[in-house]
């Protein structure tokens, strides 16, 4: 009969949640990455991602399409002339994002609440002569009851946020909505070294909000998604280790 060792016990939990964690956490993957740049992301289709989902808006009646004879114009048309900016599902557009937002927020609670009670039996028929039968000596007729509470909080809450990001990316029309919104998709890849900057940006814009160079305003994106960060050497450093993560999780001190 196998004698039952703890430390044997224990050195294959370890392990065993090691090899879990290397797959899990891609670990592995990583490991064949040592000494080699970060690999870009590749050029496809945003629709075949499985991740993709089509937009479903709120749309207005449909207008009927009607032509009138000796008319060049037609019912629902939102140019007379073609020009050359995007407004077709593979056309492309450049969406600029300038954000520079702050706030401010300072907030300062106070409360504060005192109560007094007293109350005496100075004659009661005799009855206060008989107090020192009940309770001991000290007790009078003037001072049978005594009661006061305090209640304090004090609250402090201050916010103070700055951010400024300015960039150009440009987008993908996917998608066009029944009522002409189009829905657009960008992302840009840049490695530097050992670590590569990832722009995503994503949103419905109407294509009169399309200046005459082709480029649109992030503001005037309606459901706009826009992520801006980075992968590589320098963002591993500044991340906790996994452990470290899970530990903060689930531990509740």
């Amino acid at each position: 009969m196998t004698r039952f060792s703890p430390r044997i016990f224990l050195t294959k939990i370890a392990v065993l949640a090691a090899l879990g964690s290397l797959g899990a956490c891609g670990t592995i993957d990583r490991l064949a990455d040592v000494g080699k740049p970060p690999a870009l992301s590749d050029i496809n289709n945003p629709k075949a991602s499985a991740k993709y989902k089509p937009v479903s808006m709120p749309m207005p009646d449909v207008t009927p399409n009607s032509r009138h004879g000796n008319s060049l114009w037609k019912a629902g048309s939102r140019a007379f002339f073609k020009d050359q900016r995007a407004g077709r599902v593979g056309d492309i557009l450049t969406v600029v994002v300038a954000i520079s937002d702050s706030a401010g927020i300072n907030n300062t609670t106070t409360r504060t609440r005192a109560n007094s009670e007293k109350a005496g039996l100075n004659g009661f028929f005799g009855a206060e002569n008989l107090l020192g039968q009940v309770f001991d000596n000290t007790a009078t007729a003037g001072s049978l009851v005594d009661l006061s509470s305090g209640t304090s909080n004090v609250g402090t809450g201050k916010t103070d946020r700055a951010e400024t990001v300015n960039l150009q990316v440009a987008a993908v029309i996917t998608q066009s909505l029944p009522n002409g919104n189009l829905v657009v998709f960008g992302r840009q890849d840049a490695r530097v070294n050992f670590e590569v900057r990832e722009l995503v940006v994503g949103g419905i814009i109407r294509p009169e909000d399309v200046l005459s160079n082709n480029t649109i305003s992030y503001a005037k994106m309606a459901e706009a998604r826009i992520s801006y960060g980075g992968r590589g050497q320098l963002t591993d450093m500044q991340q906790p280790r996994y452990g470290s993560q899970v530990l903060d999780i689930i531990l509740p001190f």
